[in-house]
């Protein structure tokens, strides 16, 4: 039996028009992503499902069976979007990331623990820091001696880019942070957000028209 489980994936989508809210605030490096395995072309496929019950991509095969015998054993599965890429080749191209695995046990004396360290790992991937979530046996230690609050020092580097592929997101934007906000209803915190966007907006519109732009 397994009691945590941590490793960076990466994940597809099925196509670049299904792709696109992938670029929206609804789907935030950082973010929190459920589960969902089911068969698919007699194979099992785990699709990662957003706090809005869309389905944004899915695992390979293998991880996908990997997490599929996870929650048989009994762990909660849960992913954290670390970025998204786009490929131009083969063909049109395609649009791909990555996500951290983080695996455990919901219930007993260590579940607390593991879920502050989770919310730790995706309040860390929003600032760009891309946590180290495959612990081995004195991580696992750490975590539940600090309740949680213990992350290593360890960061996993980005993987390196081939020709052809950029990186869209890596890090939470400005603009998602006061999505979020708002949607907490901190509508102080949006509304003041948003005018300062408008703001640099306005200046970067007066320095083009002072320039003889328009």
């Amino acid at each position: 039996m397994t009691d945590y489980f941590g490793r960076y994936v990466d994940f597809q989508t099925v196509s670049k028009k299904d792709s696109g809210t992938l670029l929206g605030a609804d789907n935030s490096v950082g973010d929190i992503y459920a589960l969902d395995v089911r068969m698919d072309e007699g194979s099992q496929r785990a699709w990662l499902v957003n706090r809005f019950d869309q389905r944004i991509g899915y695992l390979d095969a293998a991880t996908s069976r990997k997490v599929k015998t996870l929650q048989a054993e009994g762990l909660s599965t849960h992913a954290v979007l670390s970025f998204v890429a786009f490929t131009d080749h083969p063909d049109e191209g395609h649009y791909w990331g990555q996500v951290a695995l983080v695996c455990f046990k919901p219930k007993g004396a260590d579940a607390d623990a593991f879920q502050a360290f989770l919310q730790n790992v995706a309040k860390r991937m929003g600032d760009g820091t891309r946590t180290q979530v495959d612990l081995g046996a004195e991580g696992i230690a750490k975590v539940v001696e600090s309740q949680g609050s213990w992350v290593p020092a360890k960061s996993v580097p980005m993987p390196v880019n081939e020709k052809g592929t950029a990186i869209l997101k890596r890090r939470r934007k400005l603009s998602e942070r006061a999505i979020d906000h708002g949607r907490a209803g901190n509508k102080g915190c949006y509304v003041v957000s948003w005018a300062f966007l408008l703001i640099v907006v306005a200046l970067i519109m007066f320095g083009l028209h002072s320039c003889g732009v328009f």
